[in-house]
């Protein structure tokens, strides 16, 4: 699954950087007239009052039911309290007649108000079983379905949609329960029959159990172990108006607006489509037909085998059987989009879908394109083939994340996909790029080989973020993606949020449905992704992807878990001449939380030695005395150290050194007074390194006489390091403000974009302080030269994006970042200039890659009539990339009102996409002038906030983060801590992360603003 970077990518590439914030009326819905299913709004209207009426009737009667045996009033046995099992959609008890009664339906299956007779007590191999299997947090094993017969009929102009599947399961273990997973569906008929001639078998019963979202099918009987039986359920459900499940969204075409469904069934999310076992390892092949009105196409994970047409203008399109899958990547979606297409060398169809004026525009042509070309370099470098016929990438307007990797049709919001190349900016390119080539990576490490359990998602999360940064390697060989933007993108940005107490390892226990939310995080994904590269690393990456190859072949159409595969690259490493135990070594990294600093430290005593240490970094020591101490982690790891030695003219070659104490000594045969000593060479270790002040001195000292001994990659390791080490207290404020001293010289990108995203967070710890212009003024003293040199570029668009200077462009873009936001005259007065150019021409003669930066500066300098153009010109504008960032200028503003009035317009679905309020809330947030109103608008709305992104991965989490990180007062801790006392839901952890943050933040304030800003007061002087 892609993360949401409109969700996902905070700070992040392109028009989500972090510096850029610095800087209606619905149409009516079209009647098509065509006639609506009435027995299924009849059987909705009856269910529900069925379902008042039984509630209301077992409060008052406090009705109970025993797990075993008959309960005290008389009911049924097997039956769970009634309180817990009938709260979520109509039809979920029934109950057949007393024996002998006349209107009993055929044996074997439950109709809807026909009440059951009781179970038959159980024999003693059942009592093995536990008494109420449905209150088990995970599905017992004792049934696993083998094939789904799924038929779904959708009613668009009512959104609801009736279902029938039909499960072919397997029995493991005798049982008289059959418990599936269900959720917000309205269970009508249930059926139960042995795959053989030998008949049906008797249903007592079946009803729904909210709490662990399950369905419950009692049985007269015991199914038989080592049988085969069907599994047929009748059921109606909603298209909901969200973004999980089956959900429906819509755009405006021409005036008129339409719907589409659409799913979103990870991570488990498919339940509420379909009854269904909803764990990844219950994999089963799927045979799919959906009806649908003919005006509407519809799509799902394999191509449409027949289309059967009917004379009252419905279809129903039969789709080809899909292999051995899980549930939570099936897919299905019915909308009148249009497409374009191209094959691949091996004969697979892509297809983009999309709106037809987007289609029409080309919008999805660079998409299709990369598609293609990324198919068949995966096919290439991991030596498995693509497994599906066909792969459908769809456009959709509404969608909780950046994209889905459903198997043969993956799902994209607009914004991730979508390029208008006379709009569009590198930097936005880019994201579309790493998202596409994200996604893709998934049809193998995901989709063919599937992890066990949800505690091991960084096996396919982390993989596909890795390769993001490698694909793109391949589409685009010089922009060094792999060897450089990772460390800014990924391993800089982990490492932040990593470094807290409240972190968790990469593979962590999951229990129940909130654990699984849990641990889709930055620490899934980043950490994840840089803990791979790490390994390629010191394994070699031919070696590396060998093992790769090896692993998906054995593991393809089914699951895997991480010692699958650390057997597997210990292995290649074997057949290679190397014994390394891949599994020992990695646990250490995967199962502790957080990473270690080593501190290298030249021993006085004796010459050409040097001591080296190990232990676990934290930004904020009380808090790990706190969080830490009732755990008994060893906090030790095995670290491959890369070490150098060298002076003001080169570098001696590159060791390795295995750390795996507390501490120890190594004799390095090259080293002298006047060298200095480097660590983790281009930062391919997942650790932070330390160093004694003399050796600081040194390396200082070596970038401002010539820093091109060190390699860019270093260069940018050395920034990160020493902002976080000093934000920790492991160094001496002025020692990063030191080294960034020499950025006047730099020409590389990379430095200065790890520099850029270092001092974001500093300057927002500072932005509201009265000394705050000492801080101000320094950084414009650093940029002000390369500013100048590089100037502004032209806006000279030749029709084609991708340009050959990338890396300079990038920087040009950096540094105007920069310059603006810290408030360089020539920079505003550029920036002024060119939007009102815009406003008085009505021409956007802005160059691409700084409209952002151009647009929220002007917002922040000019006065109210500028934010009402740009108001007006998001709502005109069809270009996805151009509405992104014409919504993040609006709040840039100093206006406190506008800003208000900007958040209370966040929550009209109408006019701010659903996925996109997050964003404006945070980046309100990040404005100094709008971080307290953000922080009041997040509490006041919180019930609002959290109804509407609780379920989605990421979004919570996200919006908690993105309103409290930069909160850095006694006051605000206060009313952290005081909020956090009324909730004790979902989004628990990720608010208790928040407090730390805020800790953090005060504390640091405490200890050392005031030997920062003495450094800087001489600094300035100077």
């Amino acid at each position: 699954m892609g993360e949401n970077d409109a969700a996902l990518r905070p700070g992040g590439r392109g028009l989500s950087d972090p510096w850029a914030d610095s800087v209606g009326v619905r149409p009516r819905t079209t009647e098509r007239h065509i006639t609506v299913h009435k027995r299924l709004v009849l059987a909705f209207a009856v269910s529900i009052v069925a379902l008042l009426a039984v509630t209301m009737l077992a409060v008052l009667l406090s009705l109970r039911f025993d797990g075993c045996g008959a309960s005290a009033d008389g009911g049924p046995a097997g039956f769970p309290p009634r309180g817990g099992g009938n709260g979520s959609l109509p039809g979920s008890a029934r109950r057949t007649p007393p024996a002998g009664g006349d209107s009993s339906p055929a044996s074997g299956e439950t109709t809807p108000g026909t009440p059951s007779a009781q179970p038959p007590a159980p024999s003693e191999e059942e009592q093995e079983e536990p008494g109420q299997p449905w209150t088990q947090l995970r599905l017992s094993g004792h049934l696993k379905p083998l094939h789904y017969n799924l038929m779904l009929t959708a009613f668009m102009e009512n959104f609801t949609f009736a279902g029938e599947v039909n499960v072919e399961i397997a029995c493991r273990n005798a049982t008289r329960y059959v418990v599936l997973h269900a959720s917000r569906v309205a269970v009508e008929r249930v059926q139960v029959a042995e795959d053989r001639a030998a008949g049906a078998v008797p249903v007592a019963g079946f009803f729904l159990y909210p709490q662990t979202q399950v369905l419950v099918v009692v049985l007269n009987r015991s199914l038989d172990a080592q049988r085969n039986y069907n599994l047929k359920i009748i059921y109606s459900a909603l298209i909901e108006n969200e973004l999980l499940g089956f959900f429906r969204s819509s755009y405006v075409l021409h005036g008129e607006r339409r719907f589409l469904g659409v799913t979103q069934f990870s991570p488990t999310h498919a339940r509420k489509a379909f009854p269904c076992f909803d764990e990844p390892i219950y994999k089963a092949t799927f045979k799919i037909s959906i009806k649908h009105q003919a005006t509407y196409l519809s799509l799902s994970n394999m191509p449409v085998e027949t289309s059967v047409f009917e004379e009252d203008g419905w279809v129903t399109d039969h789709f080809s059987q899909t292999p051995l899958m899980s549930t939570y990547y099936l897919a299905w979606a019915i909308c009148n989009f249009t497409y374009r297409e191209t094959i691949t060398k091996s004969g697979v169809v892509v297809r983009l879908y999309a709106r037809p004026d987007a289609i029409r525009r080309g919008s999805g042509d660079y998409a299709l394109h990369i598609t293609k070309r990324l198919i068949e370099f995966y096919e290439d470098y991991f030596q498995v083939p693509y497994s599906l016929p066909k792969l459908d990438l769809l456009a959709v307007p509404k969608h909780p994340y950046a994209a889905m990797e459903n198997w043969g049709l993956s799902v994209f919001v607009e914004q991730r996909i979508l390029l208008d190349p006379s709009v569009s900016s590198l930097s936005y390119l880019l994201d579309v790029t790493m998202v596409i080539v994200h996604e893709i990576c998934h049809q193998w490490f995901g989709d063919l080989v599937t992890p066990v359990w949800w505690e091991d998602v960084w096996l396919k999360e982390g993989f596909a973020h890795y390769f993001e940064f490698v694909g793109t390697d391949y589409l685009y060989p010089g922009w060094n993606m792999e060897k450089q933007r990772f460390l800014t993108d990924v391993l800089h940005e982990v490492m932040l949020l990593d470094g807290l107490a409240s972190s968790h390892p990469v593979s962590q226990e999951v229990l129940q449905a909130t654990d699984i939310d849990r641990v889709f995080d930055w620490i899934a994904y980043k950490k994840g992704a840089a803990l791979i590269r790490m390994l390629a690393n010191f394994m070699g990456h031919s070696v590396f992807q060998r093992g790769l190859q090896d692993y998906l072949t054995i593991h393809k159409y089914g699951n895997a878990a991480r010692n699958d595969l650390w057997n597997t690259l210990s292995e290649a490493l074997k057949r290679n001449g190397k014994y390394v135990n891949i599994q020992e070594v990695m646990d250490q990294w995967t199962l502790q939380m957080g990473y270690p600093v080593i501190t290298i430290l030249g021993n006085t005593t004796a010459e050409n030695w040097i001591i080296i240490t190990q232990q676990h970094f934290i930004y904020d020591i009380s808090a790990k005395n706190k969080a830490l101490a009732p755990q008994n982690n060893s906090y030790l790891w095995q670290i491959p150290l890369t070490i150098v030695v060298g002076n003001r003219s080169h570098m001696s070659p590159e060791a390795i050194i295995w750390v795996s104490n507390k501490s120890e000594h190594h004799r390095l045969t090259s080293l002298d007074k006047g060298s200095w000593l480097l660590g983790n060479i281009n930062q391919t270790g997942y650790f932070r390194v330390n160093y004694d002040l003399r050796n600081w001195r040194l390396l200082i000292d070596q970038l401002i006489r010539n820093h091109e001994v060190l390699s860019v990659s270093n260069r940018a390791g050395l920034i990160d390091d020493a902002f976080s080490l000093a934000r920790a207290g492991y160094l001496p404020q002025n020692i990063p403000l030191e080294i960034i001293r020499y950025l006047s010289e730099e020409k590389d990108f990379l430095p200065w974009h790890a520099a850029s995203r270092a001092l974001y967070p500093l300057d927002k710890l500072l932005d509201r302080m009265e000394k705050y212009n000492v801080f101000n003024e320094y950084i414009l003293k650093q940029v002000a030269a390369t500013y100048i040199k590089l100037g502004w570029p032209k806006n000279s668009f030749n029709g084609s994006l991708v340009q050959a200077s990338y890396q300079h462009e990038e920087l040009r873009r950096e540094v105007i970042m920069l310059a603006c936001s810290f408030g360089n005259k020539h920079c505003h007065q550029q920036a002024s200039t060119l939007i009102s150019d815009w406003i008085s021409s009505n021409r956007n003669r802005i160059p691409l890659n700084v409209r952002d930066i151009v647009y929220c500066t002007g917002v922040s300098l000019l006065d109210e009539d500028v934010w009402e153009f740009i108001w007006m010109k998001f709502h005109s504008t069809t270009a996805v990339s151009e509405k992104k960032i014409l919504l993040e200028a609006l709040t840039c503003s100093d206006d406190r009102n506008l800003l208000n009035r900007l958040l209370n317009l966040s929550l009209n679905s109408e006019v701010v996409l659903d996925q996109d309020a997050i964003d404006v809330i945070i980046h309100v947030a990040r404005n100094p002038h709008g971080r307290d109103l953000a922080w009041k608008f997040f509490r006041d709305k919180w019930k609002i906030l959290n109804t509407r992104y609780g379920e989605a991965l990421f979004m919570n989490s996200k919006l908690i983060s993105g309103v409290t990180e930069f909160l850095n007062t006694e006051g605000e801790l206060k009313e952290l801590k005081n909020f956090m006392k009324n909730y004790d839901g979902v989004a628990a952890a990720s608010f208790s992360r928040a407090v730390e943050t805020v800790e953090a933040n005060v504390r640091w304030k405490m200890l050392y603003q005031d030997e920062l800003f003495q450094w800087l007061g001489k600094a300035v002087r100077h």
